[in-house]
C-alpha cells in the first residue's frame, strides 16, 4: 500500500552544498498495516511523510501510496490519503461542521453523500455536541478530534499521521491512540511518526527507526529484540541512534 524506495531529500546547507535530512530510505507498509517510525526529533520523519502526502518533492529515489507515484501522480495519492499531525490547523471563524465540510468537498463530495459522511464522523468521534462551535473556541482535544474527521471525511484507504499526539496532555493522547486502534480495526492503512515508546509498543504490527535520515533498522517488535539480544526498545533505539 506504501512503498519507498531509496527516498532522499536533500536540502541546501550552509555552504551552499545539497545535505540530505533523508537519505535512502526503502520500506514497505503492507494493506491493513500499522507501521511505526521511531525516531528523535530531526530524524527526517516529517520530511519522509511530507514526501508521501506530495508537499515535498524527493531528491532522488520513489515512493508509491495506494499504487500511485507520489510525484508522478501527485493528485491521485492526495485522494486516496488522509493526513493528520499533531498542528491541527484549524481555523478560528469556522466550525466544526463546516471545516470538515470543507474538505469534504475539496475532495469532490457534495450533497446527501457528504453530509451523511460528516453526520457518520460526528457520532463516532462523539462530536455532535460542537458542531456549530467555531475554531476559536474548540479546546485542544476538541480541535484534535476535527483534524481526524478533516482526515477521513474522504473515507482513504492509507492514513498518514506525523506526531498526532505531540504536545496533547494524557486525556487527549488516549483519545487520539484509541481512534487509531479503531481505525486499525476497520482495516485502514496507517503510518505514523512518534518519538514515543509506548505508542509504537501499543499500536504497531512493525516499525522502523530513524536517526539523522537514515533507516536504522526496521521490523516487528519480537524481530528487532530477537536481532538486538533485548526485550528493551528504549534500549535498542539508543542503542542505534546515539
Amino acid at each position: 500500500m506504501i512503498e519507498l524506495e531509496g527516498l532522499t531529500k536533500s536540502f541546501p546547507g550552509a555552504d551552499g552544498k545539497p545535505k540530505p535530512a533523508v537519505e535512502d530510505v526503502s520500506l514497505i507498509v503492507k494493506p491493513g498495516e500499522v507501521f511505526g517510525l521511531l525516531g528523535p526529533n530531526g530524524a527526517g520523519k516529517t520530511t519522509t511523510l511530507r514526501m508521501l502526502c506530495t508537499v515535498l518533492k524527493p531528491t532522488a529515489g520513489f515512493a508509491t501510496v495506494a499504487g500511485f507515484d507520489v510525484v508522478k501522480q501527485a493528485a491521485e495519492v492526495r485522494r486516496h490519503i488522509g493526513f493528520l499531525s499533531a498542528n491541527t490547523g484549524v481555523y478560528d471563524r469556522m466550525t466544526a461542521w463546516e471545516m470538515v465540510e470543507y474538505y469534504g468537498q475539496l475532495a469532490g463530495l457534495s450533497g446527501p453523500k457528504l453530509t451523511d459522511r460528516i453526520r457518520q464522523l460526528f457520532e463516532s468521534f462523539q462530536m455532535t455536541e460542537f458542531r456549530h462551535v467555531v475554531g476559536g473556541r474548540l479546546s485542544t482535544g476538541m480541535k484534535q478530534k476535527v483534524s481526524i474527521a478533516r482526515a477521513l471525511v474522504h473515507d482513504p484507504p492509507v492514513l498518514i499521521f506525523d506526531e498526532p499526539t505531540a504536545g496533547l496532555d494524557v486525556l487527549v493522547q488516549r483519545a487520539v491512540l484509541q481512534n487509531i486502534a479503531r481505525l486499525r480495526e476497520e482495516g485502514k492503512t496507517i503510518l505514523f511518526s512518534t518519538h514515543y515508546f509506548a505508542e509504537v509498543q501499543k499500536l504497531c504490527d512493525r516499525v522502523a527507526i530513524i536517526a539523522k535520515g537514515r533507516l536504522m533498522a526496521q521490523g516487528t517488535l519480537a524481530e528487532l529484540k530477537a536481532t538486538y539480544g533485548s526485550d528493551d526498545l528504549e534500549e535498542i533505539f539508543f542503542g542505534l541512534v546515539s
